[in-house]
């Protein structure tokens, strides 16, 4: 019997629209999803059946070669996220909450299980997957620190294409071209976020900062704190789309006649994004509209290509540096000309980065309280449409009795 307040997916509907669109299928299905665990059952149908899944996206190295973004691809490539930034293919909304729903983290591991097959994620499986080694540094928000020459202002101001403007919130707006397009690869793919794109958070420069040092960063560390935070956010969307159905895939789950979506050229990063983002070509390069030709370091980089065929053929062989390697001594000398800050500006900074925090979490709370109260009224909603049903079904039998005895 379909459970009283299911939602048929349409197939006619656009990708966006149908990622969005909460399902919830028969009990029978739930049943095969989760071999038949009532309790997580019921925590799909009330909790993680509502949640967002974030539209993947994509971008090639061929095209940033194409546009002369060399510095970009040669910095990505560096991080072994080659890979990872190009995968394509079927997406499969259901099993995605099913794995989220399941999913535990034990030691550096994923585990979860999705239709009887117990899905143990380890360094070989992200290996295999993605090209991905578990290896740099591991970056969370109370570690930042540990990079004696960062601060968020001062960097993000060297990043700007004018780096002596007024510095009132730090986002994406005046970025130069290299680290725009980075921003749009952080904040849209390697720990993409269901809104809010334009504001740039600490983390976000500091990655940032790290490719362009070309500091070695552990992203399977990023994209599993990414996941958690997820999963313990109720205003977070499920991330990692493709990923988790690559995983699916290569541990040979059964994904016959589950409901499935193509990721299509239009969630590719091409050159209608960087008009978007306020760039034009001029002479075969990209440049800011307003008239900054200094938009990009790409332009004064040499040609990668035996750099990069190299890299293609030799890429997971190359020598990596210790999970645990001292972040400050390897950026302990580029400072590349970025002018100081006073105590007393530092000190300012530091008491808004700290408000900033406080009202992050508090929106976090309030958020996570309404979803709750949503929650619930939900289930109440439920409830009552369980009772209808009972009293629509007695009403038809005491109608079958009337019928019987007239007869």
């Amino acid at each position: 019997m379909p459970l009283s307040h299911s939602a048929v997916m349409d197939s006619t509907l656009p990708t966006s629209k149908r990622i969005k669109t909460r399902v919830v299928r028969s009990r029978g299905r739930l049943e095969g999803w989760f071999s038949g665990d009532n309790e997580l059952i019921e925590r799909y149908r009330f909790e993680t059946s509502a949640k967002v899944i974030n539209n993947p996206k994509v971008v090639s190295f061929d095209w940033l070669k194409s546009q002369k973004m060399d510095n970009v691809r040669k910095l990505l490539k560096d991080q072994l996220l080659k890979r990872f930034l190009e995968m394509k293919g079927n997406i499969y909304p259901d099993l995605i909450r099913v794995f989220y729903t399941n999913l535990k983290f034990e030691g550096n591991n994923l585990i979860s299980h999705v239709k009887g097959v117990n899905m143990e994620i380890t360094h070989d499986v992200w290996a295999a997957v993605t090209g991905l080694k578990y290896v740099g540094l591991r970056i969370n928000k109370g570690n930042i620190g540990v990079m004696e020459d960062f601060n968020k202002i001062q960097y993000y101001k060297s990043c700007l294409k004018n780096s002596q403007a007024q510095v009132r919130t730090c986002s994406v707006g005046g970025l130069k071209l290299d680290e725009r397009v980075l921003a749009l690869i952080v904040t849209w793919i390697l720990t993409l976020r269901g809104s809010n794109h334009y504001v740039l958070t600490e983390e976000d420069i500091f990655y940032f900062y790290c490719i362009m040092k070309k500091i070695k960063i552990n992203w399977i560390h990023i994209i599993k704190e990414h996941m958690q935070k997820s999963m313990r956010l109720s205003d977070y969307h499920y991330p990692y789309a493709i990923l988790i159905s690559k995983f699916l895939l290569y541990l040979e789950v059964n994904l016959e006649d589950e409901t499935s979506e193509l990721v299509k050229s239009t969630q590719e990063v091409n050159n209608g994004s960087l008009r978007k983002m306020g760039f034009t070509k001029i002479n075969g390069r990209w440049v800011s509209k307003d008239g900054d030709h200094v938009g990009s370091s790409s332009a004064v980089v040499a040609d990668f290509d035996e750099e990069d065929q190299a890299a293609d053929m030799d890429i997971h062989n190359e020598e990596q540096p210790p999970s645990n390697f001292d972040a400050g001594t390897s950026a302990g000398h580029q400072r590349d000309g970025i002018p100081s800050m006073s105590s007393f500006e530092r000190y300012m900074v530091d008491r808004l980065d700290g408000f900033a925090e406080n009202q992050r979490n508090l929106h976090d709370l309030c958020v996570t309280n309404f979803q709750n109260f949503d929650n619930r009224f939900q289930s109440m909603d439920t409830h009552f449409q369980t009772l209808d049903e009972q009293i629509e079904a007695a009403q038809n039998q005491i109608f079958e009795l009337q019928y019987g005895k007239d007869d």
